[in-house]
Formats: C-alpha cells, sequence, structure tokens
C-alpha cells in the first residue's frame, strides 16, 4: 500500500510508544505525509472520569487528527494521525499536565491490561486491577525501551470467563482461579428448576426459550460430566471440573467460586501468520496473589531471562516454546513438571527424563533388560 510503517519514533526519555506512519507519496499529499499512531496507556479495567476524556480529546484535536480508537489490541488508548513535530508538545502535555503515560510500542513490554476484578465483578478470584497497577509500575524500563527479542504482553483476567481474552491473546497470561469446592445453593438450585429465578442473570429473557431444563442447558453441557442430579440436590465431583465457568454463568444465584483463591499462569499465546493461532500453555497450575507479588515477579523476570537468552529476533515466547518445548520453560523458572503440564497422555508430551534420574543412568546391560522385557 501507499502506508509504510516506519518502526518507533521516539520521544525524549522514551524508546516506545509512538509507531511511525509515512506515506509514500508527500508531495501528493502533504496532509498525510506523517500520520503517526500513538498509544496512551489506558487506566486498569479502563475506567475513565468524562473530564479526563474531554481533556484527551481536546489534546488530539489541537495536535493530532482528532481520530481515536478505545482500544487497541493490546488496551491502550489508540490515537491516529499526527505528524513528527506535534510528538514532544503532546507527550509534554499528556505528561506532565494530564498525568498520565503512553504505552507500549516495539520490542518491549506492551501496555499491561485487566478486567474489571474486583470493583465490579462477583466471579473474580484476585484483585486484577492492583496486580496490574503494581506490575505497570514495576516494569516501567521494559515498558519504554525496548530490549527484547519481540513484543510481550501480560493479561490480567479475574476469572475463567476470561473477559480480556488473556488466554489467547497474551504471552504472560495471569488467569483467575480457585482450588477448593464450588459453593452450592441447593435451595436457589431448586429455584432455577421451578422457574422462579431465570437463568443466565436474565441474560436471555428477551425470548421465551420454554422452561429451564437443568439436564440440557447445564448439566449435558458440562466438558468433563463431572455433575449430576442426585435425590434432588444437584452434585459436582469437583476433582473433575476444569472452571470452564459454564454453570456458574447458567446458575449464577445456585453456584459460586470457591473461597481458595488464586491465579493460575499460562504463556506463550499468539496468532502468528504462518502456523495459526496458538493458546497458552500452562505453566503454573494455581499460586496465590499476595503482595509484594515476589512469586509472580520471579516468574516473569526467569522467562524473559531465558527468553532473552533463546529468542531469535522478532520471536515471540510462544515461538520459542513451540520449537524448544514447554520442558524448557518449566526449567527455565525453577519449577517441577506435574501432570497439568501434559497436553494429551502419551501423546507428545512435554515431560522428558533426564540420565541423573533414571536409575543407573543410560547405559545399560542389554541382558538385564531382556530379563524383565521378553522379546
Amino acid at each position: 500500500t501507499h502506508w509504510k510503517h516506519g518502526g518507533i519514533v521516539g520521544v525524549f526519555g522514551y524508546g516506545g510508544g509512538v509507531i511511525g506512519r509515512y506515506c509514500d507519496q508527500p508531495q501528493m499529499f502533504p496532509g498525510v505525509a506523517h500520520f503517526h499512531t500513538i498509544r496512551v496507556a489506558q487506566p486498569a479495567g479502563m475506567y475513565y472520569t468524562t473530564e479526563f476524556l474531554k481533556q484527551l480529546c481536546d489534546l488530539w484535536e489541537m495536535r493530532g487528527s482528532g481520530l481515536t480508537n478505545m482500544h487497541g489490541a493490546t488496551g491502550d488508548i489508540v490515537l491516529l494521525g499526527t505528524t513528527t513535530p506535534q510528538l514532544e508538545e503532546f507527550y509534554f502535555e499528556l505528561t506532565h499536565k494530564m498525568n498520565n503515560d503512553l504505552g507500549g510500542s516495539g520490542s518491549n513490554l506492551r501496555t499491561p491490561a485487566s478486567c474489571l476484578g474486583d470493583s465490579r465483578c462477583e466471579w473474580a478470584c484476585y484483585d486484577t486491577q492492583e496486580l496490574c497497577y503494581q506490575m505497570t509500575q514495576e516494569y516501567q524500563d521494559e515498558l519504554h525501551r525496548p530490549a527484547f527479542p519481540y513484543k510481550f504482553k501480560f493479561k490480567f483476567d479475574g476469572c475463567p470467563n476470561g473477559c480480556v481474552a488473556s488466554i489467547a491473546r497474551s504471552d504472560m497470561s495471569l488467569h483467575g482461579t480457585w482450588r477448593d469446592d464450588i459453593r452450592i445453593d441447593q435451595e436457589a438450585v431448586a429455584a432455577y428448576i421451578g422457574g422462579e429465578i431465570q437463568p443466565n442473570g436474565g441474560a436471555h429473557a428477551g425470548e421465551d426459550w420454554g422452561a429451564f431444563d437443568i439436564q440440557k442447558e447445564v448439566i449435558d453441557l458440562c466438558p468433563t460430566e463431572c455433575m449430576w442430579p442426585e435425590d434432588g440436590k444437584l452434585k459436582i465431583n469437583n476433582r473433575e471440573c476444569t472452571r470452564c465457568m459454564h454453570c456458574l454463568n447458567a446458575m449464577p444465584r445456585a453456584l459460586r467460586i470457591g473461597n481458595d483463591r488464586g491465579l493460575s499462569i499460562l504463556v506463550g499465546a499468539l496468532a502468528p501468520i504462518l502456523d495459526g493461532a496458538q493458546m497458552g500453555s500452562l505453566l503454573v497450575p494455581f499460586m496465590k496473589v499476595e503482595e509484594p507479588y515476589d512469586e509472580i515477579k520471579e516468574i516473569i523476570e526467569c522467562i524473559w531471562e531465558w527468553w532473552m537468552e533463546e529468542g531469535r529476533n522478532r520471536d515471540r515466547l510462544g515461538e520459542l516454546i513451540k520449537r524448544q518445548g514447554l520442558a524448557k520453560a518449566i526449567v527455565a523458572v525453577g519449577l517441577t513438571p506435574v501432570p497439568q503440564h501434559v497436553m494429551e497422555p502419551r501423546h507428545n508430551p512435554y515431560i522428558f527424563w533426564k540420565e541423573e534420574d533414571v536409575e543407573g543412568g543410560w547405559d545399560r546391560d542389554i541382558a538385564d533388560y531382556r530379563k524383565h522385557h521378553q522379546r
């Protein structure tokens, strides 16, 4: 096309934040010879005051085209179209007068994004906004001074519903979960069955779908078949539950998340052009979320160290994991392999034996072997 992605256009003190856009026919179209895109860090949970939005729009109308995108794929406020001489002016106003910051661009940490979390959501298993804010503050250098093989995205989802799609769209997904039993209010279950409470919080009440059928609409749709009715009550085998959230979403007043809450960490999601979309792989099955978040920071920094050492230029973390295997990532963060790390039993497993783990090592006497493994 006539548009060129001109790399990163710097502002004083930052290596990332402004995306250069240039037209290849500036003489014919001088008004769009430059059309740079500015990423602005969004607040956690995307809460705004009208005063802030008015300030931002007034500033962009003065310094740019007035076109905005609320929000970009990473979550940033995206401001489309300005020229190089306006960048420092805009940057000074944004940071010094509006007390805001540029988002991430280039081969660096992109702007962390979170769902609403505890502020509005009954399913939140940890305070996503607080963790997002703390990680944003902690890793300012990684956010604004590109030093990675390629981009790296955090997303913070408070529960398995995944409202910011972290499991599919981030190199590291911090995904809320619980590890005890789903709480059941059997009276409310009976009220759903009896039609006294509308399923799905009344979300599908615009049409008459007939009476709620718990067997058809909840139990039969459980992916691990871990639910069944017994003596007029709903039973759940929690050991088999994979936290898909379907039953909780269908009957929110009858079923509640457990009380032992924390997060899972998944790594390596991306949408590469050649190989197709890749979902995150489970790295840490469960971790409590407690300030000052040292355990989480240790996982992050170990992954970065391995990726920066082993990753090729323009390698996302998921591509490194695909090339070297999840086992290398597990070793890099100092974890012990667990069954949750295996994709499918006995088929392309992620777990491999090391010689020191095998009694007697690799070299064995063939006669001894044949005693136990007859042909």
